[in-house]
């Protein structure tokens, strides 16, 4: 259900982005209009941690992939929105930390992300972008033996929302293939009370239609 939940929330704010564009183009005085949305898909690999006071763990590990769509205003300037399956969390083989215990486990944390950013092209097929990102939990547990099917102990300690900051680079070519690099940070704590926020560097490939 929860899974269920995040993507349609998801499509649903990419629906409603898309919607308040599909109307909004330029005609040019010989008769042609720009602005034209474009859609694609992205996957790549996740470097993820916590950050806080209270506990400094090792990254995790893992993977993002979802869809995009990208609403250009002017030549230079768009607006893009995408909904994402992130795996989060973290790993740590101190003893101890916000869940206690000890050993090595695999604190897994997934989301539905749903970022809206602002992208600002410096250069033909170079732009930056920056802007908020909600996410939405689908899956939170500890896994004691991250390589193999065994060890996993089910939680539900974190928000199953949380807001956050994110920014990067994305360099696309003519073909619409593009790589990009992606730094976010959490701005509220993913369990009350532990200074504990999200902290995710993503790199990652696309494609766009």
């Amino acid at each position: 259900m929860k899974i269920l939940k995040g993507i349609t929330t998801a499509a649903l704010m990419i629906g409603a982005i898309t919607l308040s564009n599909a109307q909004e183009t330029t005609t040019t005085s010989s008769g042609m209009t720009t602005k034209v949305p474009s859609f694609g898909v992205k996957g790549g690999v996740n470097f993820a941690t916590i950050s806080g006071d209270d506990f400094d763990p090792d990254s995790r590990t893992s993977f993002h992939v979802g869809l995009l769509g990208e609403f250009p205003l002017t030549d230079t300037f768009s607006l893009q929105a995408e909904a994402l399956y992130s795996g989060q969390g973290f790993k740590s083989n101190v003893d101890g930390g916000i869940f206690g215990g000890e050993g090595e486990v695999e604190y897994q944390l997934d989301y539905i992300n749903v970022p809206v950013l602002a992208k600002i092209y410096l250069t033909t097929g170079l732009s930056v972008e920056v802007g908020p990102q909600f996410s939405f939990k689908v899956n939170e547990e500890i896994d004691s033996d991250a390589n193999n099917d065994g060890g996993d102990l089910d939680l539900d300690e974190a928000k199953d929302f949380d807001f956050g900051i994110a920014g990067g680079l994305t360099f696309q070519t003519e073909m619409g293939i593009f790589a990009t690099g992606r730094y976010t940070y959490g701005l509220t704590e993913i369990i009350e009370d532990t200074d504990a926020k999200n902290s995710v560097f993503q790199v990652g490939i696309g494609f766009k239609f």
